[in-house]
């Protein structure tokens, strides 16, 4: 059986095929055949709108599967947990994990778009694993905001990886293990 992963980038002009792309080609290295990852293109990478992304993922829910694993970089990272904890989709995730997203709300970033949760934990569809990751060499959103997250989302398992960029270097190498321990 070939597992999906549905990989959604962050934001930015050019992320889809300059910089994100980078990403899911080392975690479909590091995962192999086992997994297939969808990587669809968000609307308005340059300029993302909540309501347009949200919008997008829930279409692409509709076409996963259960055990379907999810994968948020950055600004899709923010918007997949959001549009988690608003409504819980029809498939049950087998994993979600969340690479170097910036937390909206206090102690995080401000914004018109999304608006701050609190209740992440009691939202989010229960008993699915959940990883959340930050470089410590970060230099788009602070380690604080991983911090944030792992306040609001208790069971989440957070790590903190050394010497790692917002990018994470290009290096799926520890999210791909953790796909691999946590859901096979």
């Amino acid at each position: 059986m070939v597992r999906q992963i549905l990989f959604v980038q962050g934001a930015g002009e050019g992320v889809h095929d300059h910089w994100d792309n980078k990403l899911v080609a080392s975690l479909e290295r590091e995962l192999g055949e086992r997994y297939a990852v969808r990587y669809p293109r968000m609307p308005g990478e340059e300029d993302p709108r909540y309501a347009a992304w949200r919008a997008a993922l829930v279409r692409e829910f509709d076409s996963l599967e259960d055990g379907a694993i999810l994968v948020g970089h950055s600004v899709g990272g923010t918007v997949l947990l959001h549009a988690l904890a608003e409504q819980p989709p029809r498939f049950r995730p087998g994993g979600l994990f969340v690479l170097a997203a910036p937390f909206i709300g206090e102690g995080g970033w401000p914004s018109e778009d999304i608006a701050e949760r609190k209740d992440f934990a009691g939202r989010l569809p229960h008993g699915v694993p959940i990883c959340l990751y930050h470089g410590d060499d970060d230099d788009v959103v602070p380690t604080a905001h991983v911090q944030r997250y792992a306040e609001a989302i208790p069971l989440a398992v957070v790590r903190t990886l050394e010497r790692r960029d917002h990018q994470l270097n290009d290096d799926m190498r520890d999210v791909a293990r953790d796909i691999r321990s946590m859901v096979e």
